[in-house]
């Protein structure tokens, strides 16, 4: 007998917590429905719906979006009613400037990658619900828009009272635990590195430890609002994020050099192999190895680093042997400073550590990965959309347009963050389908016998709070969603006096073709691939890293760093999605990361190598620029073999200049980038700068 397929198996019970959220999330909604009748609202079961929407399993998260939400109501409250008045009388440019509004707040929305953007996108697609459904009535537009404003004000407040104050689930302890997942993810990649584990492990380690980063990431941006003491805690635990992100291009380069470092029987050069055994067995006694050890460490890799430093210059050997020393010290520190940062977590401290290494303590607030392209086309797929299904309402005279109008609003909106919006949408599409036979059992059948509050909240009951256990349980939230959504337009109908049959066939309809629609219209103009989301991310890097060595003042890695670190872990998230290539792509990232932040490097200390090694290194920058540049206009290919003679004139010049920490600095920068873009290249002993002849290409 064959096992039960996961689409036949029965459903497990709900945990203790998914009946809490589901329970709270019922009596938010039933108090938002009461008050609404009570204060005489129009539409009191968008106040229900308002609710259901705003709730979440974690108190941190509504308690993070309510304000936002509350701004973005009022705002497109604002527009719809000043659209309505100024452009009534021509339907074809009111659905014209709705959209631009829908599309231009959408494109803003996306260039915010924070909690701040349901401000805009509720902005957006709350005109198209006023909007829509208000030119049959304009001169009550003004009363249409405050009974909105104040129905779906009511939802938020009510959900965000109750999961506030009844047994809320702070968001701390669930942060708190995937942080210590992640710090093991990170030793343990770590040690995989050090142990020269198989690429497949090593990969798997990268992706998994990306994948952490990128969930902690967004997970804190609720923090500040959260009910637990954790609150305080947002600065450290942001900067001991930041510290795990720089594991991605540390230990990459310390894999690198120890690669080209073995012998063919596998050992490694004798001053390196017991320090590096030294940090190996520091890394895995976790937390619980003593402090002054690191201490130890750092001492040692500095005296090693001396010994080294007068010879580093001399040949590429030397040069790689210097640059693991340097990573390995960095190494030391980051995963130092990461148990520092959780045990002063643990201490209740919010301020930062005074021992913290200042690059940790100076954060890039707000320097993200921004794709205007995709938010563009976004924004046009939504503007497209609207002006589609208004003209077929205009053409038509169908009095179901309006549902048809705002269903584009919504939905063009609400899975703009995705690659591909067009599953999302889909599977919305399939569940309100299926949501028709509950939702004309309840308008046509149970709800108009009810004769009171208490019995309609009986009636409800069973249902809804049978779809709440599936709204907490991610795999199915967006299937018990979309029922709710169904469910609750449908009780809507209520509001209007218009819960007959025919009523209720004809705004199906209006759901159903609005759904379609935008659906198609998102398909034609926005829908890509994991992958090729992924390779457009590697071109905006290869653009960014062409015009940094393309410069002729030193720039600022900063905001560099910031935006390169995002995209890794933009790239991670797509990893889950698509394979194969993919993965490719992902180590491509991390080392064009390296590579950005070598050239930083060297721009840095241009000024400081003398008249000798200026030249050559400016030659060297130009190969660069020109490699990044070509690569960012077509596919992929290795760099050009000119830009490895210019690396050997660049050593050669550098190792006659003044010995200085510059100097160091440089040929720690020249080393990375030698194996970052030649990884397959001998080492040896640079030829002397005078004896090479650079092609024409290297100077473009």
């Amino acid at each position: 007998m064959t096992a039960k397929s996961p689409a036949l198996a029965l459903p497990r019970a709900p945990t203790f917590d998914e009946l809490v959220f589901s329970l709270k999330s019922f009596a938010a909604s039933m108090l938002a429905l009461y008050i609404a009748f009570g204060m005489g609202l129009p539409r009191p079961f968008w106040a229900m719906l308002t609710a259901y929407v705003v709730s979440s399993p974690l108190s941190g998260t509504v308690r993070s979006k309510a304000v936002y939400r509350v701004a973005g109501t009022v705002i497109g409250s604002i527009a719809s009613i000043i659209l309505t008045v100024e452009l009534i009388n021509a339907p074809e440019l009111l659905s014209l400037a709705v959209g631009l509004w829908v599309g231009g707040c959408l494109f803003v929305s996306l260039l915010d990658r924070t909690p701040r953007s349901y401000v805009f996108m509720l902005a957006g697609y709350t005109a198209g619900l006023i909007v829509f459904p208000g030119v049959a009535n304009p001169e009550a537009i003004f009363d249409t828009g405050l009974a909105r404003v104040e129905e779906i004000i009511l939802g938020i407040v009510c959900a965000t009272v109750i999961h506030s104050v009844v047994l809320p689930r702070g968001l701390g302890p669930v942060l708190l635990g995937k942080l210590d997942a992640a710090l093991r993810d990170a030793e343990r990649w770590t040690l995989d590195a050090l142990d020269g584990a198989e690429m497949d492990a090593r990969l798997r380690d990268r992706h998994k430890m990306a994948t952490d980063l990128t969930e902690l990431r967004v997970m804190t941006t609720h923090l500040p609002y959260d009910t637990s003491d954790l609150r305080w805690m947002t600065r450290p635990m942001r900067a001991l994020q930041d510290r795990m992100a720089y594991l991605l291009p540390v230990l990459t380069a310390v894999q690198d050099r120890l690669i080209a470092l073995r012998r063919p029987d596998g050992s490694l050069p004798p001053d390196v192999a017991p320090v590096l055994t030294a940090v190996r067995d520091w890394i895995a006694a976790g937390a619980a190895a003593d402090p002054a050890e690191a201490e130890r460490l750092i001492g040692w890799l500095d005296r090693l680093e001396a010994e080294e430093s007068a010879d580093s210059a001399g040949d590429w050997e030397a040069a790689i042997r210097f640059s693991l020393i340097r990573r390995l010290r960095a190494l030391v520190e980051i995963h130092r400073d990461c148990r520092n940062l959780r045990a002063h977590i643990a201490s209740g401290d919010h301020a930062l550590p005074d021992h913290l290494d200042p690059l940790a303590r100076k954060r890039s607030r707000g320097v993200f990965h921004l794709d205007h392209g995709m938010a563009l086309w976004s924004a046009a797929a939504a503007l497209l959309g609207i002006t589609v299904i208004c003209a077929f309402w205009i053409l038509t005279g169908w009095s179901s347009g309006s549902v048809a109008a705002m269903m584009v609003a919504v939905f063009t909106c609400f899975f703009a963050s995705f690659d591909d919006p067009v599953p999302g949408i889909r599977l919305f599409l399939v569940y309100t389908l299926a949501s028709m036979p509950l939702s004309a059992f309840y308008l046509l059948v149970v709800l108009p016998s009810f004769d009171s509050f208490p019995i309609l909240v009986l009636c409800l009951a069973p249902t809804l709070v049978g779809l709440g256990v599936f709204v907490a349980r991610p795999a199915t939230m967006g299937k018990a969603m979309a029922l709710i959504f169904g469910l609750g337009g449908s009780l809507s109908l209520l509001d209007t006096g218009t819960g007959d049959f025919a009523s209720f066939l004809n705004s199906s309809a209006g759901q159903i073709v609005g759904i379609v629609t935008a659906m198609l219209v998102t398909r034609l103009c926005r829908s890509v691939g994991a992958a090729w989301s992924a390779r457009r991310l590697l071109h905006v890097g290869w653009r960014e890293i062409a015009d940094l060595a393309g410069r002729r003042a030193a720039p600022s890695a900063d905001g560099f760093e910031s935006r390169m670190l995002d995209r890794v872990g933009l790239l991670s998230a797509r990893l889950a999605q698509a394979g194969g290539s993919v993965d490719v792509d992902a180590i491509d990232a991390v080392r064009d990361l390296r590579v950005g932040l070598n050239v930083v490097e060297l721009q840095r200390v241009r000024p400081v190598l003398g008249a000798r090694a200026g030249p050559e290194l400016d030659r060297l920058l130009r190969g660069v620029a020109a490699h990044f540049r070509a690569l960012s206009a077509r596919r992929p290919e290795p760099a050009p073999a000119e830009l490895l003679g210019s690396m050997d004139a660049v050593l050669s010049a550098v190792a006659a200049a003044p010995r200085c920490p510059e100097r160091d600095r440089a040929v720690v920068a020249l080393a990375s980038l030698r194996r970052s873009l030649f990884p397959d290249a001998a080492i040896c002993a640079p030829q002397p700068a005078d004896e090479l002849d650079f092609p024409e290409r290297a100077r473009a």
